[in-house]
């Protein structure tokens, strides 16, 4: 292959891609507040953290502070500029505006900006919780692990680790011992709106030091050790492994910065000794210094250094066909798609440059 000048790279590809003008431009950040944030629905707690009467939560929204509230087992959701506190109890909703909200799949709260929203909860998310359905809505959950991490990237770097899977050879020691071929078969299925699902396979947890079976544990419904995931658009991922429940939400905090929240969930009804045994299994694997969380937050990070704002916009290719296996970029692809409609842009363009500003390939 001869060698590549700067003008080379510059060339638009002739396969799928996206320019990375998506993740560092701020005025394409204040579009996404206004034309995503604030309308889609939003999975913003889990009831389990307020299931005291008159408990309260609080998140932010599209820049609005938001509070659910717990009144008498059930759950409203409010605009309220003065909350100063995440969490507590006795908040005095007088004169708040109450916004939307339903719990559902697994008991999260869930509330949008949208005075007028034209879906439920179950249509915007348009079947993409049905492989986890009878797992996670068949006894009551409650969380058992929360942190939060503030990093310097762009919230969508942190939702692709989860649709593009090149990041997973990060992941050296779970590749070489508890993964196997049916991991790398798995498919991506996309859903209405930009949201994805991931087949389940066996994970093999004998194989990793120091770790056992987890099959006793599984979440009820589940196969022993299964693993399924869905990736709810713009950047909502909900994980279910066994014997362990993780979400993730994310709230831009700018272009080049993110607040994930990160939960885990067990059973209500676990005992002591199975509650113990949850934690371990969940922070082996996703908790702050477990064998994968980290990686994977070092990983979108440094994606995000090389994107700054001001720095020269590169193409990202999405053009990977492998009959929608976990390798195929079909969930970015289905991603960039339901993005560009919403911004009303394309994706390998978004400012909208004219045709003589970019360089076309030959």
């Amino acid at each position: 292959m001869p060698p590549r000048n700067h003008k080379n790279w510059l060339k638009v590809p002739k396969i799928e891609h996206i320019s990375s003008e998506c993740y560092n431009n701020h005025s394409i950040y204040e579009q996404e507040i206004e034309h995503i944030f604030a309308k889609v629905w939003v999975p913003m707690c889990h009831f389990s953290e307020m299931s005291n009467d008159g408990d309260y939560r609080s998140t932010q929204i599209a820049h609005q502070n938001v509070v659910a509230v717990n009144i008498k087992g059930n759950v409203k959701v409010f605009l309220c500029p003065s909350i100063d506190r995440p969490a507590g109890n006795g908040l005095d909703t007088a004169g708040l505006k109450e916004l939307h909200s339903e719990v559902k799949h697994g008991g999260m709260v869930w509330t949008t900006l949208d005075p007028n929203p034209t879906q439920s909860v179950e249509e915007w998310t348009c079947g993409a919780f049905d492989c986890i359905a009878d797992a996670i809505d068949a006894e009551d959950m409650e969380v058992f692990h929360y942190h939060k991490a503030v990093i310097d990237t762009n919230y969508k770097l942190w939702h692709d680790t989860n649709s593009e899977f090149y990041h997973d050879f990060m992941h050296y020691f779970n590749r070489v011992s508890g993964f196997n071929d049916e991991y790398f078969a798995r498919k991506n299925i996309p859903f209405d709106n930009g949201h994805v699902n991931v087949s389940s396979f066996t994970v093999n947890y004998e194989e990793y030091d120091g770790f056992e079976d987890r099959g006793e544990l599984s979440f009820p419904n589940l196969p022993p050790n299964q693993w399924y995931m869905v990736d709810l658009f713009p950047g909502f991922n909900f994980n279910l492994r066994g014997s362990a429940y993780r979400s993730d939400t994310v709230t831009p905090l700018g272009p080049n910065k993110v607040l994930i929240e990160f939960r885990g969930y067990g059973l209500k009804k676990d005992t002591p000794e199975e509650r113990q045994t949850r934690i371990k299994h969940h922070n082996s694997i996703w908790g702050p210094f477990g064998r994968n969380l980290h990686e994977d937050l070092i990983g979108v990070a440094g994606q995000g250094t090389t994107m700054r704002e001001g720095t020269e916009a590169r193409n990202i290719l999405h053009g990977r066909h492998e009959n929608s296996t976990i390798h195929d970029e079909v969930g970015m692809r289905h991603y960039y798609e339901a993005w560009g409609k919403f911004l009303g842009v394309s994706p390998a363009n978004p400012l909208g440059l004219a045709t003589d500003d970019v360089i076309a390939a030959e």
